[in-house]
């Protein structure tokens, strides 16, 4: 099962896993959350390097206590400070480190930077963020769903923005899950053609279903859970910036609100951009699960690491 599979290997996306192992996941982070690690320590005398080329709050904090939690010692290491912002490449980067700490977590930019880094180093490799997929994040999303809601087949999870990074693992999570999967993105800001190919052969395997279009209004009717993101992501051109205006049909406010379900459990992985792509009456509002979403992120690394060390 997933224990085996995660053990001692990388974690670059959620591609690798399947359903069950996906369920069994989330099952150990809630069970790691409700209990703690009650003295389980895999990562004693072990040091993990957590690789940052971005800036980051909520990654880098709750992967330093997840590690610290489960006994290891967190080795922050940011990408200007080191040789690859001279020059050295990825791979002899991955050598080097891999004879100094015992795991990286990585946040960096391109998926094939990522898998560079991991086929050059020894030791596992996690995904902390990359320009293709968010997996960390998504394990957190479905563990605040599986709690407020009770279960995630049949849900339906709409996803309203820019199709990104994040978009990409919710649509690998949430068919993988049986959950029904509806992504509304302004023209020509549709998530990648080849994970949306991946996740409509999810669907046929795990009885879930993947809508997409343009209608943001058709995307949140009748929702469970409504999701958004910010619409200029870290590294945006300056095109980008000034496409803002194509995004305000897509705003996460009241009205959008009033078309999903009754009980609809609002989301956002953070940081957000208030006033833009979702408002404070939303995000503060009683319908908002941001704040334990963003807390989930360190229950999910902790059962993440201790499968892959355990």
């Amino acid at each position: 099962m997933v224990k085996h599979k995660l053990r001692g290997a990388d974690f670059l996306s959620l591609k690798s896993l399947d359903g069950g192992e996906l369920e069994a996941l989330i099952e150990d982070s809630m069970r790691l959350k409700q209990e703690g690690v009650k003295g389980h320590r895999p990562l004693a005398n072990k040091v993990i390097g957590l690789l940052f080329e971005k800036p980051s709050t909520r990654t880098r904090v709750s992967f330093e206590v997840a590690v610290l939690r489960l006994g290891g010692y967190p080795m922050v290491l940011i990408g200007q400070g080191l040789q690859l912002d001279r020059g050295e490449s990825i791979e002899d980067t991955g050598r080097v480190l891999s004879r100094y700490v015992d795991g990286l977590v990585v946040r960096t930019f391109g998926q094939d930077r990522l898998e560079a880094l991991a086929g050059s180093s020894g030791m596992p490799v996690v995904n902390a963020l990359s320009d293709q997929c968010h997996p960390c994040q998504a394990l957190a999303d479905m563990l605040t769903v599986q709690e407020y809601k009770g279960s995630l087949k049949g849900l339906k999870l709409a996803y309203i923005g820019d199709g990104n990074n994040v978009t990409h693992s919710l649509m690998r999570a949430g068919t993988k899950l049986g959950m029904n999967v509806s992504v509304a993105t302004p023209k020509g800001r549709e998530p990648l053609d080849f994970i949306i190919e991946e996740c409509r052969e999810y669907c046929d395997i795990y009885g879930s279903s993947l809508e997409l279009g343009n209608d943001p209004a058709t995307c949140a009717a009748e929702a469970d859970v409504l999701y958004t993101d910010v619409w200029v992501s870290m590294g945006a051109s300056e095109q980008d910036k000034r496409d803002l205006d194509e995004f305000m049909p897509f705003q996460v406010n009241q009205g959008m609100l009033s078309l999903a379900g009754e009980d609809v459990m609002v989301m956002h992985c953070l940081p957000a951009h208030r006033g833009e792509e979702i408002t404070d009456e939303v995000i503060d509002g009683s319908h908002s699960a941001v704040w334990d979403q963003a807390e989930n992120r360190l229950h999910a690394q902790v059962a993440l690491l201790s499968m892959i060390f355990g």
